[in-house]
């Protein structure tokens, strides 16, 4: 299991409440990069996702597998449907086993910053209020593979 620890200084975290009790949860990543060539497979693709969120993605259609672990040791499974792509900005998924409602979902996307020319990466998703500081060390460890695995 890939190990992420760190928590870049730029980031931003901000939580809304949302319907059901979750909260969502908006990060707002700077990513040093000018290219939308380079960033838009990483959000939008199997391979692109494998280099950060799971030890291994796969695709088939719509719906992704996520795998965490090693597949002969302990691991898990997830899978997601991508629900909704605005190409070149954003990519939303669901979760498959989790009932479908508008605080289910997660999303990826892409702005270019006014002041710097560099894109950031936004983060959307939902938790349940006990469940968001483990969600936010998540995706901050997923930051860091992301990091780590592209220069980004």
């Amino acid at each position: 299991m890939k190990k992420r620890n760190f928590v870049p200084s730029t980031q931003c975290i901000t939580h809304q409440p949302t319907t059901l009790m979750k909260k969502q949860i908006r990060i707002e990543q700077p990513l040093k990069c000018r290219s939308h060539s380079i960033i838009w497979p990483l959000l939008s693709t199997d391979s692109g996702l494998q280099k950060w969120i799971a030890d291994e993605v796969t695709q088939e259609g719509n719906r992704l597998s996520f795998t965490w672990g090693e597949p002969w040791g302990a691991h898990e499974t997830r899978t997601a449907t991508m629900a909704e792509q605005v190409r070149g900005k954003s990519v939303r998924f669901i979760w498959d086993d989790e009932p479908s409602a508008d605080d289910n979902y997660w999303e990826l996307a892409i702005e270019r910053s006014d002041v710097t020319g560099d894109y950031v990466l936004i983060i959307t998703d939902h938790a349940l209020p006990e469940d968001v500081d483990a969600l936010n060390d998540i995706w901050e460890q997923n930051l860091d593979q992301l990091h780590h695995s592209t220069g980004l």
